[in-house]
């Protein structure tokens, strides 16, 4: 179930079917989700060391890298993954600087799509007071574990849609955590996600099926006028 919904989410985003991502392929991922910054962190390989071995390009290895670390935030790979890409000068802190960076992106966002705009002076307040970390002004790899909150954080710096979703609390989401608690975030991703692809699946047999019984008919007329 999980290989094949990788399998089928990669090969949706190459459009031209080489088994290899570009920036305009990536950035179409969760229906443009992510923020053109923080995807050039990806394919700048501050997250992670690219596979691909070609330049300006993710590789089949890669994509599962950062789906996974996309779909659930709150594992220690994602917490990792994601630090890396908002830490730009490496020093092992996140500062409010990095953090306005990437964030500049969602105000524009939510102003294109005339959402009510949150400010960034905002925002740090209410990170601060969510993570909470032991040296102010710089937030630790471990400051995110520790609060438990690290999938908020990032997805408030640079994925728009869960920023809201988590803003206005979708009753939806909220139920399906609850609901299942035993899951991870990837594990509900992937039952969805399965269910939808198997269904456009099902769709596609019955319209196959049909033009195929539509071409029958049509045969078998053509044959009975001559």
């Amino acid at each position: 179930e999980h290989f094949y919904v990788l399998y089928c989410k990669f090969w949706e985003l190459d459009s031209d079917h080489d088994f290899l991502l570009d920036r305009d392929d990536v950035v179409k991922l969760s229906n443009y989700a992510l923020t053109y910054r923080i995807v050039d962190r990806v394919f700048s390989g501050a997250c992670r060391t690219l596979t691909s071995q070609v330049p300006e390009r993710l590789g089949y290895q890669d994509f599962i890298w950062l789906l996974l670390s996309e779909e659930d935030k709150t594992s220690e790979t994602a917490i990792r993954f994601w630090f890396r890409a908002i830490d730009l000068d490496a020093d092992g802190y996140i500062t409010p600087h990095e953090m306005e960076f990437f964030y500049k992106e969602q105000l524009h966002r939510m102003d294109c799509l005339a959402q009510e705009v949150v400010q960034f002076e905002d925002i740090l307040c209410q990170m601060t007071d969510m993570v909470k970390p032991a040296k102010e002004g710089y937030i630790s790899m471990m400051d995110l574990r520790k609060c438990k909150q690290a999938a908020v954080f990032f997805n408030v710096l640079f994925n728009l849609t869960k920023f809201i979703q988590y803003d206005q609390k979708d009753p939806g989401q909220i139920f399906n955590e609850r609901a299942t608690p035993e899951l991870t975030d990837w594990d509900r991703y992937a039952k969805v996600e399965y269910a939808r692809l198997a269904q456009e699946e099902d769709q596609g047999d019955a319209v196959d099926e049909g033009e195929w019984e539509m071409e029958q008919q049509q045969q078998q007329q053509q044959g009975a006028q001559q």
